[in-house]
């Protein structure tokens, strides 16, 4: 088995030869020459900078020519703040754009970012295997969804495994490399390296719904949100008591606020399939989300949001 040429010709990847070095040294993590992703929005986008920094070339696929291009922009800009905090950003031509994924051929890893829906994550991961070649790695983003469950559909479900990034993914320290049950162990070992080389911390989870932070954090923030719509305190006082008295870095509305009242949502919906009654949306939660209230992308969800 072969794993994707890097960045770095110094580094081997498992399964790779590799030049002698002593046992002490610690080779540097590095990533794929060529890193692919499907879905342009703003975790798609996140993504695509965060490889971008790390040294890949990123080709970003989006549904039409408008999207992809829209898709651009978010990065170009996500590198411009890079840029304005002193950090190096890669030439212009490292970054392409399109609506074909035949531009995956060449890539070592490329991950979906589509929205959290079962049947658009099947067919973009079918895409996505059907363009790139047999030793390719291929990745979902998913925040809830089995990982077993989308392999099921794929030629080779050994070359795939969950990356599961954080919104918004320049600030974020964490990813999930969520393992299916015939994800190989040098398939992991391999995304546990890239996560090191994009500046994160990895967390190995077996694949269950909900993985570890989705089941945890959503569990959190809809308490949050059955509280918030029994009157027991304001969203603010919620989130206060939260951050202050266990030292959480954001509340749990203001976190939910971030990632998408949609998305929490989705993946509340993914749990209560898998889990029962204790994971069931609160009427508050489905009403917002009805209105299009759906947290800081929309300018307003459990706040009012003036930058998006």
């Amino acid at each position: 088995m072969t794993l994707p040429e890097t960045t770095s010709p110094a580094h081997a990847l498992a399964g790779t030869a590799a030049a002698p070095r002593p046992s002490t040294d610690r080779v540097p993590a590095s990533v794929p020459t060529s890193v692919g992703v499907l879905g342009g929005g703003r975790m798609g986008a996140g993504i695509a900078h965060a490889f971008l920094l790390a040294g890949a070339r990123v080709h970003v696929v989006e549904r039409d020519a408008a999207a992809a291009e829209a898709a651009r922009e978010r990065v170009e800009t996500a590198l411009a703040r890079s840029a304005q905090k002193g950090i190096e950003i890669p030439d212009a031509d490292t970054l392409t754009t399109g609506v074909d994924t035949a531009a995956f051929a060449d890539a070592g890893l490329v991950i979906e970012a589509v929205p959290e829906d079962r049947a658009l994550k099947v067919d973009a991961l079918a895409r996505i295997e059907g363009a790139v070649h047999d030793d390719a790695v291929v990745a979902s983003n998913t925040s809830s969804i089995s990982i077993d469950a989308l392999a099921a559909a794929l030629r080779r479900p050994q070359r795939f495994l969950g990356l599961h990034f954080f919104n918004p993914v320049p600030a974020s320290a964490l990813v999930e490399v969520v393992t299916g049950s015939r994800s190989e162990p040098q398939v992991v070992g391999a995304a546990t390296d890239w996560v090191e080389a994009i500046g994160k911390t990895a967390v190995v989870v077996r694949d269950a719904p909900g993985f570890a932070s989705s089941r945890l954090g959503v569990a959190l923030g809809l308490e949050a949100i059955r509280m918030l719509e029994e009157g027991v305190a304001s969203a603010h006082d919620i989130d206060t008591a939260m951050e202050l008295g266990y030292r959480h870095p954001m509340g749990p509305l203001r976190t939910t606020d971030i990632v998408g009242l949609d998305v929490r949502l989705g993946i509340a919906e993914e749990l209560e399939r898998a889990f029962g009654a204790r994971f069931t949306p609160p009427a508050l939660l489905r009403e917002l989300v009805a209105q299009g209230h759906l947290g800081r992308k929309t300018g307003r969800g459990f706040y009012e949001w003036s930058e998006r």
